[in-house]
């Protein structure tokens, strides 16, 4: 078992931890409080911490990374002057497989494309001690369910859906490559003390209802930014109706609210699923501290008392739902499509079904998709879309590929990708007539955000679970709901879909297709490569000018002036993920080298001023043009600018790039009504300012031509507003209050001019 000596003493200690937490705080405690309090960096420093505004250092027991984002992690612990990393940590090569033909043509395209790529990540790895999941192994968040993730401990992993390790208990937390670079060097990691919600779950799920509409329902409740630094800790007897992989899709979706992770109780189900796995000593481990793993009895009976916010669900009444179009949390129930399709001009042809993400590629997700898969084939009906399936793992590939699982999808004209992320990351090369046309398709991923998929600005991205997604490609209509409407198949007759069926894990176990253990398959076949501190001295592969990888150069520190006089770059309109800041899909080729991709910084926020993507106005030459060429006009001119943004700015992926890369083209301070909290982060940790307005209607002052200047900066201290004025063309100006959540340890950040600065500075 990987990394089982870390477990051990981490249970070692955790019982008499959790008695000194009780101790301190005097009272019950939540499940999430004694995950947190369990792994402060200093145990000394246990105290009463007030949610939501007191910082706090953690020490996690691992770092996962996915390849897109271990590059630029990497190349900036590279910098760092570390021998090998201070905690277990692991690659997985998932992002950069396109999804075109199919596995085996892909999977041998994406090799060769990614060489330098790969080579880099696997030379650094090795010479680091980090374990390597070579292309082919499956999607990061699958992967450590299945062999990393224990229930009580704390993993950061730099991907925004990390929290995936919460259905087994887990406090995972999406962060950016720096957060990642100050655990793998043994430095404390920050962390405001999050708000927690409670979410009782009572009831059970019902015909074609899926622990996916547990979450998407929870979307439509609490919106996107509802759970920003907060923590979901689900509890109640519901929590026992769902298994360990259906949890893991809630807490993966957890990151669409915006929270910092959330989590499931330990329980009969996740035992069995670390037995099934092959993690006997782990669950024996966890058996006996299974009291701990799950919220004191006083808070679960009196949860008004221990929680910020406390919602209710009965599962039984859950429907199945499709969210979208372009944001997760625009929820609605199947049964609600047919009158709101229509009414919002949806295109309700569904052109594409995708099965498969890290929300969505386990054995059972796999397993009850394809029973509805085969009776399409019993009743003769054909499928309307086409179907796309990206399996999990090797280890759920192989197993379903046994079953006759993906025989069944085939069966009726899927395709079966590799496993890998491909159209979730927007790694698809679609086949289409016209990549401009309004269309619709229907996804059991965690994203829709505009474009993301396939690059198209109109297509209408609906997610569904993967059996609605496969019972949707038969009708081919979005408002076909499986539990009352008939189909009409190939012989004219109508017929219906009967409620999926599935099993939660494999009847005959899970294999890898050799004999012995799935670990030592993977390894014999290359695609796993344990972590081993023998290799110090060995070098890191970066070929000879690459386009795709770039060492890092750090950045200026602060000259501790005030920034005055700063050309307006963007005045960002409504919604701006971090998709708008930094595209994925084709761009991911340059997650290693900051130049090259800053190429595509904010392309696709919409201009204030105009109501178009990438085309600002250029101050200097008075030129409108692309949001990066006009910022490299500004650094040639050595002048920094500035970003003006709407709420929620930063929203959705943990890519730290979307911070440095204004960073690299001398933007100084993203002024926003409100952030994401990991992009927010990210800002911090690359020497940036990251402002609120005060009040928000000041958005509206921010004028076309305006030079802009934050003072107060000498005296920046945390809790003490600055002073943001604007000078307008025609010679006036308004001056207003911007306010920060600086503390003084982020100030040094600043002031080094990055945090990975800071570090090197002591």
């Amino acid at each position: 078992m990987l990394d089982i000596e870390m477990v051990k003493q981490f249970y070692a200690a955790y019982s008499s931890k959790i008695s000194t937490v009780r101790g301190t705080l005097k009272r019950p405690l939540t499940y999430a409080e004694k995950i947190l309090f369990t792994h402060l960096y200093d145990e000394a420093s246990l105290k009463p911490l007030k949610r939501g505004a007191d910082y706090a250092d953690f020490r996690p027991n691992r770092v996962a990374m996915q390849d897109a984002t271990a590059q630029m992690a990497l190349l900036q612990f590279m910098n760092a002057g570390r021998e090998h990393v201070a905690v277990p940590a692991s690659v997985h090569c998932d992002h950069l497989i396109r999804a075109d033909e199919g596995a085996k043509d892909d999977l041998g395209v994406a090799c060769k494309e990614n060489k330098e790529v790969y080579d880099f990540l696997r030379s650094a790895s090795n010479k680091y001690g980090i374990g390597f999941w070579g292309p082919g192994a499956g999607i990061i968040h699958q992967v450590v369910l299945e062999n990393y993730a224990f229930p009580g401990g704390m993993m950061i992993g730099t991907d925004s859906h990390t929290p995936n390790a919460g259905g087994l208990g887990m406090a995972a937390i999406g962060v950016g490559g720096a957060d990642a670079v100050d655990v793998l060097t043994g430095q404390p990691w920050e962390l405001r003390m999050p708000r927690i919600i409670g979410v009782h779950l009572h009831g059970q799920l019902q015909g074609w209802a899926a622990p996916k509409d547990v979450i998407l329902t929870i979307l439509g409740l609490l919106t996107t930014k509802g759970g920003t630094n907060a923590i979901m800790e689900y509890f109640g007897e519901g929590t026992k109706s769902l298994s360990t992989t259906g949890k893991a899709t809630i807490c993966n979706m957890g990151a669409e609210l915006g929270a910092t992770c959330s989590l499931f109780p330990y329980d009969d189900n996740a035992d069995e699923y670390l037995c099934q796995t092959g993690r006997e000593q782990v669950a024996a481990m966890a058996r006996q501290h299974a009291a701990d793993l799950r919220a004191d009895a006083d808070v679960e009976l009196q949860p008004e008392m221990y929680y910020d916010q406390v919602i209710d669900l009965d599962l039984s009444k859950i429907e199945p739902h499709l969210n979208g179009p372009f944001t997760p949390d625009a929820a609605t129930s199947i049964s609600q499509m047919r009158e709101k399709g229509p009414a919002n001009d949806y295109p309700m042809n569904v052109e594409v079904a995708l099965i498969g993400s890290c929300t969505n590629s386990s054995y059972q997700d796999l397993s009850r998709a394809a029973s509805v898969a085969r009776q399409a084939l019993a009743l003769h009906l054909k499928v309307k879309a086409q179907l796309i399936v990206c399996p999990g793992s090797e280890q759920i590939r192989c197993t379903a590929e046994r079953d006759g699982i993906l025989d069944d999808f085939r069966a009726i004209g899927a395709v079966v990708m590799a496993n890998a992320c491909g159209p979730c990351i927007g790694q698809w090369k679609r086949h289409t007539d016209d990549n401009t046309r309004k269309n619709a398709i229907v996804t059991s991923f965690n994203r829709n955000f505009r474009r993301r998929a396939d690059g198209n600005p109109n297509t209408y991205a609906f997610i569904g679970s993967p059996e609605m997604t496969v019972a949707l490609a038969l009708a081919g209509k979005l408002d076909f709901n499986p539990a009352t409407d008939k189909l009409t198949n190939e012989e004219g007759k109508e017929v219906m879909l009967k409620e999926p069926q599935g099993f939660v894990f494999p009847p005959q176990g899970f294999t890898c297709g050799k004999e012995g253990d799935a670990i030592t398959t993977l390894e014999q076949e290359g695609l796993f490569v344990p972590p081993t501190d023998q290799h110090t001295d060995a070098p890191v592969v970066i070929a000879p000018g690459s386009k795709r990888l770039q060492r890092l150069e750090p950045f200026a520190a602060w000259d501790g002036n005030d920034l005055v006089d700063m050309p307006l770059l963007i005045k960002v309109k409504g919604k701006c993920t971090t998709d708008h800041i930094s595209m994925a899909g084709p761009w991911l080729r340059f997650r290693g080298h900051l130049q090259n991709i800053s190429d595509n910084l904010l392309m696709g926020a919409v201009n204030a001023f105009n109501d178009e993507s990438n085309n600002v106005k250029d101050q200097i030459d008075g030129q409108y043009k692309a949001v990066s060429a006009a910022a490299k006009d500004y650094k040639v001119h050595n002048m920094g600018s500035i970003i003006v943004a709407e709420d929620n700015y930063g929203e959705g992926s943990s890519r730290e790039h979307a911070a440095m890369e204004p960073r690299f083209l001398n933007v100084k301070v993203v002024l926003a009504k409100s952030f994401a909290r990991i992009h927010e982060t990210n800002l911090k940790k690359q020497g940036m300012l990251a402002l609120t307005f005060a009040n928000k209607d000041d958005y509206d002052k921010v004028q076309e031509d305006d030079r802009i200047s934050v003072t107060g900066l000498k005296a920046f201290a945390p809790g003490k507003s600055l002073t943001v004025t604007l000078t307008h063309k025609d010679g006036t100006s308004d001056s207003f209050e911007a306010l920060h959540t600086y503390n003084q340890i982020q100030i040094e950040w600043f002031k080094a001019g990055s945090a990975l600065n800071n570090l090197l500075r002591s």
